[in-house]
């Protein structure tokens, strides 16, 4: 009986073990234990227990690796990225298919690994996080979504030998523990040439390596390693009175992987992840123009609760600098110092 009590202690919580065990030993003076009450008290402590250690009890506290049957919302992805991204249709389309078409293959060959590029303020930092959030809830606070930043993480070059042995160690601990892990590797074009490299097994065709599959993980760069490449294909399009909306993935994508591979302040120089045609989509981010800034400082004003007043937005966008210099398309930062510039704005 000594023993029955035990195992009953550290299978249950407190209070439902005393009602559970009250009810079976009866008010106080009684004999006690009754072989019926006992039986009743047991069943239902195990079926109790049997639903406290079930994955969807337990998940609902504490945040799992999803399932092989769990599939991410791609009607979620697409109303983000159409309500959050703006004057990106190219990174919109490519990321949109490419992550959704990744996510219900039921034997991907490799992980999806996506290189994006631009210059800052475009939306590469923005659309990884949608892309984190879309696979894990808990987005970049999840646990098994991993950023790595090239100059906080990687900072020496003479520490490089070190470098790859303890990132390729990262992956392999945390595709062990979640399959669908997503790794975000931020600053590429401050990475250390040949560093990357260390990761090429775990991108290349392999079913498992050491009983390990990496096939369900996800690998997204950011780099603004190609930003003067796109900017130059999207200002001959305003040039020849063409909208950036007739640019198409197949006039960048070539000349952008050429150029990277062969940037050497790129940390794809010369990258075995490239030659290997290991990177699925180089996706280009391109130039924001000014009425894409209005958008973004529209959308800012909402996050924080304010009606839009379409003044505000004016004289923000107004405090903007803008390229070329004579006739001034193109902002310098994208939509990066909005929130700064909105906060010397009283709404």
């Amino acid at each position: 009986m000594l023993r029955l009590r035990l195992r009953l202690r550290l299978l249950l919580p407190p209070p439902v073990l005393l009602l559970l065990l009250g009810a079976a030993l009866g008010p106080p003076g009684s004999a006690g234990l009754e072989p019926i009450s006992t039986g009743i008290a047991i069943g239902a402590a195990s079926a109790l227990t049997g639903y406290l250690s079930s994955p969807r009890f337990y998940c609902a506290f504490v945040e799992c690796c999803p399932g092989e049957e769990e599939r991410p919302n791609s009607t979620a992805l697409r109303q983000n990225l159409d309500n959050k991204l703006f004057g990106q249709h190219l990174a919109k389309d490519v990321i949109l298919k490419a992550v959704t078409g990744f996510v219900n293959n039921p034997n991907p060959k490799k992980p999806l690994a996506l290189s994006l590029h631009g210059w800052a303020g475009t939306g590469k930092n923005f659309v990884s996080q949608i892309v984190a959030e879309n696979i894990h809830k808990a987005g970049l606070k999840s646990k098994y979504v991993h950023l790595f930043l090239s100059t906080l993480h990687f900072p020496h070059d003479h520490q490089i030998a070190l470098y790859k042995e303890q990132l390729q160690k990262w992956i392999r601990g945390n595709v062990s523990a979640c399959a669908k892990s997503v790794f975000i590797f931020d600053e590429m074009d401050k990475l250390h040439p040949g560093l990357i490299d260390a990761i090429k097994p775990f991108l290349d065709y392999y079913e498992q390596i050491d009983g390990v599959s990496y096939r369900r993980a996800i690998f997204i760069f950011l780099s603004n390693a190609g930003g003067d490449l796109i900017t130059r294909v999207t200002l001959d399009f305003w040039h020849n009175g063409r909208d950036r909306e007739e640019i198409q993935l197949k006039d960048l994508e070539p000349v952008l992987s050429v150029g990277v591979f062969n940037n050497k302040n790129s940390g794809l120089w010369h990258s075995s992840l490239i030659d290997r045609n290991l990177i699925d989509y180089f996706v280009p981010f391109l130039p924001l123009e000014y009425k894409h800034v209005k958008m973004c400082i529209r959308a800012e004003i909402v996050s924080r609760g304010n009606p839009v007043d379409e003044s505000v937005v004016q004289k923000v966008a107004d405090e903007m600098t803008f390229f070329p210099k004579d006739e001034r398309i193109y902002s310098t930062k994208g939509c990066k110092t909005v929130q700064t510039k909105l906060d010397l704005v009283d709404i």
